[in-house]
């Protein structure tokens, strides 16, 4: 293996100090939280990111490399959010080839995007870049300069680095116009059909004309309630025939109680869901709810 060449790491599962500990991330990071992080045990996560790989690539003497493979978070539910994604990370150590590796941007044609300062632990300045796409401002990269202390802890003493990541998923949502997350992981010949090799070009067809259909459910949240837990149990549920879960009401009473109520979108993008369908995932939804998440449904 030399220094530069792309790397695929098909081992999803990562010590938390690869995760963590190498990058940066403080102990009270909200991304060690197990609202937003898949355990396996104490010590081991599946790979929130690409930059799991980083100290051990520096380690072994490479200077400029491309990492690629799939990264799991607990997230929301909503058309450009999913519980897993392919992820590149792109590193190089002379400040020389960044314009080179950027080119990629023009890609998008004539869009609006702009720059946003941000924070990561693991680069100093940070940045993300943010494209207008589908009525909304999309982020579909982080980047910035590495800090230091990663550098010198690898053996790269005195050098300096610049490090990006990107979702090749919302890359794609840009490119080709695709509208919703889970239709890269549709097998339907109306999807796959529309695109060959070698075609940048192309802009989806949309094929499905079926429309969402909401339930609304309301209940007491307790001190353990994150909205990330409460999509994990509609999604183990429903699974990708949810569209999106949205908060739409949030008050406390006088007596220190809050209530939550949330708007769940269930839409197949492939056949219409039937009524009977609908409302027995709602049920069990509702079910999965109380009994998981233990909180009052009203």
């Amino acid at each position: 293996m030399t220094p530069g060449k792309g790397l695929f790491f098909r081992k999803t599962e990562n010590r938390d100090t690869e995760n963590f500990d190498d990058v940066l991330v403080p102990p009270d990071h909200i991304s060690r939280s197990y609202n937003d992080t898949y355990y396996i045990d104490s010590q081991t996560v599946l790979r929130c990111h690409t930059r799991a790989h980083q100290a051990e690539l520096l380690r072994r003497g490479h200077t400029h490399f491309l990492v690629t493979g799939d990264v799991y978070h607990r997230d929301f539910i909503d058309s450009t959010h999913y519980l897993f994604f392919i992820r590149w990370k792109v590193f190089v150590s002379s400040f020389q080839v960044i314009g080179r590796h950027l080119e990629w941007m023009h890609l998008f044609g004539n869009v609006e995007m702009h720059w946003i300062d941000t924070y990561f632990p693991f680069t100093n300045p940070s940045f993300e870049l943010e494209i207008y796409c589908q009525e909304k401002w999309l982020e579909v990269l982080g980047c910035g300069v590495t800090e230091q202390e990663i550098l010198q802890k690898s053996g790269k003493t005195g050098n300096v680095a610049w490090a990006f990541g990107l979702g090749l998923e919302r890359l794609a949502m840009v490119l080709f116009g695709i509208p919703d997350i889970r239709l890269f992981w549709s097998t339907d010949e109306r999807l796959t059909s529309q695109f060959s090799k070698d075609q940048l070009g192309v802009k989806f067809k949309p094929f499905s004309k079926y429309p969402p259909c909401y339930k609304g459910m309301s209940f007491w949240i307790n001190e353990s309630f994150t909205e990330n837990n409460l999509c994990e149990v509609v999604r183990g549920v429903a699974g990708d025939f949810v569209q999106e879960v949205q908060l739409i009401d949030n008050f406390t009473n006088n007596k220190g109680m809050t209530s939550q109520c949330y708007r769940i979108a269930y839409r197949s993008m492939e056949r219409s869901l039937t009524d009977e369908e609908i409302n027995e995932l709602q049920w069990n939804v509702r079910e999965q709810v109380h009994s998981k998440l233990k909180v009052v449904l009203r």
